[in-house]
């Protein structure tokens, strides 16, 4: 049977932070836009669940916040770096004007769900969720749409452009024939696992802190989530997995229970199995190139970062608002030119630079080990924290680049 065929202006392949929010803003810009998802729901597992206030602002501008934080979410007031209860590094959000003076703890779900049901309120969105793309649709020279098939069969998305949203193992990127650019410079995985905790307030010791453990093995990221999880992400020399689950799960455990000691008790009980436990791969990288002719890569798929500092949903969202009247104008102007569509890059590449430069100093303030980081880096820290490079360095990390604004001068 042929594959049905849709026609729209903009075909965003991925369903995540960016995806959502750039059809949502095309939307209101009077543009057609078929997004195609590969999973059939959003209740799937998410490990990035951390909004800095950005990424707040930005989707408070565009009217989901409230809506998304109604479905359940949590507020964090500080970032916490912890050895044996000292606290040797320790940024308060709350210096931050409001209303978006915290980080907020979110599951993904709830954003994305409330981003769909704005979208679903317009007449021009077509939502082809379990649909997986399996090629591009090119014509002269340029990439005019996708194949996807589904659970009622196939269908080819014929669009002015196309915008590959899919993450950091990008099909469209791939298909295109764009490198990832791979970087290993974070040198380092993280075992991630979630806690119960059966009702009770989940910040145990650590209230509304975000914090990370540091003990004489390897840092221990961990905070609460809605509705009463512990998120942990145990960080490992890259490749180090092996080694780690060499002695067993009871060594294993012990030693997660070791170097996190409020929840030892948690650990010993909810981690029976390695099936508990999900191995995430470090690394960053950025795209040979970000477009080509008929293609944006947004996201992940255009630049992929370490969870160091919770900076993933900040960026894709910028990315989206960034990239959101540059599309508006290419449909006006005809053009889906890789020269006209690289403007986006050229904006954006700046920001993104800082980004990684600034992730990489947060790994070494959080996880190198030694003299320095016992002794000298607490007393550094306390020197600066009422210094205006402290400020700076709070508003860089809490907002990216803060000139990004949404363009509503596009709304109709």
């Amino acid at each position: 049977m042929a594959a049905q065929e849709v026609r729209t202006d903009v075909c965003i392949v991925g369903a995540g932070p960016a995806g959502m929010v750039l059809a949502l803003l095309l939307l209101r810009s009077g543009v057609r836009v078929a997004v195609v998802e590969r999973s059939r729901t959003h209740q799937r597992e998410f490990r990035g669940e951390i909004l800095q206030p950005g990424a707040m602002a930005l989707l408070d501008d565009l009217g989901v916040l409230a809506g998304a934080r109604a479905r359940g979410a949590l507020e964090h007031s500080r970032f916490r770096l912890v050895e044996q209860e000292r606290v040797l590094l320790d940024i308060d959000y709350r210096a931050l004007p409001g209303p978006h003076d915290h980080l907020l703890s979110i599951p993904q779900a709830h954003v994305l769900d409330e981003l769909l049901l704005h979208c679903e309120k317009y007449e021009g969105f077509t939502w082809l969720s379990g649909f997986r793309v399996g090629g591009l649709v090119r014509e002269g020279g340029r990439v005019a749409g996708v194949t996807a098939d589904g659970p009622d069969g196939g269908r080819t998305v014929l669009a002015h452009c196309v915008v590959g949203a899919d993450g950091r193992f990008s099909k469209v990127r791939r298909l295109a024939g764009i490198g990832a650019g791979r970087n290993d410079a974070f040198d380092l995985d993280v075992l991630w696992f979630k806690l119960s905790t059966d009702g009770a307030p989940p910040g145990g010791a650590a209230g509304r802190d975000v914090r990370v453990y540091r003990a004489s093995g390897s840092p221990v990221l961990v905070y609460a989530s809605w509705p009463d999880r512990l998120q942990i992400g145990w960080t490992l020399p890259h490749k180090g997995y092996r080694q780690a689950v060499a002695g067993g799960l009871e060594q294993l455990r012990e030693q997660l229970a070791a170097a996190v000691p409020p929840y030892a008790g948690l650990i010993r009980e909810q981690v029976t199995s390695l099936r508990d436990l999900s191995l995430l791969d470090v690394f960053s990288g950025r795209a040979d190139r970000w477009a080509d002719h008929g293609l944006v890569l947004i996201g992940d798929a255009a630049h992929t970062h370490s969870p160091i500092g919770a900076q993933g949903i900040n960026l894709a969202v910028q990315d989206a608002v960034l990239l959101h009247p540059l599309l508006v104008s290419s449909l006006a102007a005809g053009d889906a030119s890789r020269e006209f569509l690289s403007a986006y890059e050229r904006r954006r590449s700046p920001g993104i630079a800082s980004a990684m430069r600034l992730q990489a100093v947060q790994s070494k303030a959080m996880l190198s080990t030694g003299r320095f980081a016992t002794r000298v880096r607490p007393r550094l820290a306390a020197a600066v924290r009422h210094t205006p490079l402290h400020r700076a360095v709070l508003r860089r990390i809490a907002y990216g680049d803060p000139r990004i604004r949404i363009a509503r001068e596009c709304f109709r």
